[in-house]
């Protein structure tokens, strides 16, 4: 097909899901001269974007289906590049009768991965690579770079941890949206005994109590910003790091668009199954063990259902301590 000159990408969430999107914006914007590209995606997650220069405009999405659509229709774009694939994209392409580009979700066989645990099913390719094969067609390739995260403002390290921890620290994101993705707070204590050097504890205030039991069994080496920063703020810390760790969760994703030393601590939910293994990272870890029972879930649990929680207590500290104190 001839070039398109404006392109709708569209991913409405989560946090991972759509910080893998945005190699695929950086492609089309740098290898198609002249085009316009907008992206669509709900209203909690404009942050990822907001600030990203390859996106021309942000949309969000409205609370009725109907008023996006008019939305996009005014626009008149020439292509909609289809990350989500769900049916609100679905009944986006055919109101709008634009052509379009869609991502294959394999459901079946990730199903088929999780319910039988037979890695064959799993995907071979990690998201992103999956989701450039959308535009492929356009003669977009993939430039080997790691993801984007564009911070809103440039703080001082200073004004957001104190001086002891500002010269050089080891972030721990210690929050994640479900328990069976979060290590039990008496492991997180074990490893941060054993981490040399200042510690942040990043995470909301659903982890704010956890970030006090650690800060109190560990002493001043450890300082949480929990609850304390917004995003930004964290994900500006973050970038000052020495180097990383943190669970299955988004502020741990985004942490690999600063390619520093990274681990990722895997429960109940396995990069394999999911194909969202730290992308470009010069050094990073999967920290995680191999159980018949695991994974058990793509997203996550509330409590492990076999009630042993192995997937995390077990883990090897020295897996995790020898990589951050090397």
């Amino acid at each position: 097909m001839e070039q398109p000159r404006k392109l709708l990408v569209i991913r409405f969430s989560s946090m991972g899901d759509i910080i893998y999107t945005t190699p695929v914006v950086r492609c089309l914007k740098r290898q198609l001269p002249g085009a316009e590209i907008h992206f669509l995606t709900k209203q909690q997650f404009k942050y990822i974007y907001e600030h990203n220069p390859y996106v021309d405009k942000l949309h969000i999405l409205k609370p009725k289906l109907k008023d996006t659509i008019a939305d996009i229709k005014l626009e008149k774009f020439d292509l909609i590049i289809d990350l989500h694939n769900n049916l609100r994209t679905t009944i986006i392409k055919l109101s709008t009768g634009l052509p379009a580009s869609t991502y294959k979700k394999d459901r079946l066989r990730k199903w088929l991965g999780l319910k039988l645990k037979w890695t064959a099913f799993y995907p071979k390719e990690h998201l992103v690579e999956r989701y450039l094969k959308t535009v492929k067609f356009l003669g977009v390739v993939n430039d080997e770079q790691p993801i984007d995260y564009y911070v809103a403002k440039e703080y001082k390290v200073e004004d957001l941890i104190p001086a002891t921890h500002a010269n050089g620290f080891v972030a721990f994101v210690i929050g994640a949206t479900h328990y069976t993705k979060r290590m039990p707070v008496e492991k997180v204590i074990e490893i941060c005994r054993d981490i040399n050097g200042p510690i942040v504890l990043m995470g909301g205030n659903d982890v704010l109590e956890n970030a006090q039991l650690i800060q109190t069994a560990i002493g001043d080496r450890v300082y949480s910003t929990c609850g304390k920063t917004n995003l930004d703020q964290s994900v500006f810390l973050v970038s000052k790091a020495k180097k990383v760790l943190g669970f299955d969760t988004g502020l741990t994703h985004i942490a690999e668009a600063f390619n520093m030393p990274l681990v990722s601590i895997w429960g109940s939910t396995a990069p394999e199954l999911l194909g969202v293994f730290p992308y470009k990272v010069k050094e990073s870890l999967e920290a995680g063990i191999d159980l018949p029972c695991r994974p058990c879930s793509k997203f996550g649990r509330d409590a492990c259902p076999l009630g042993h929680f192995k997937c995390m207590k077990d883990i090897p500290n020295a897996m995790i301590t020898d990589f951050i104190n090397r």
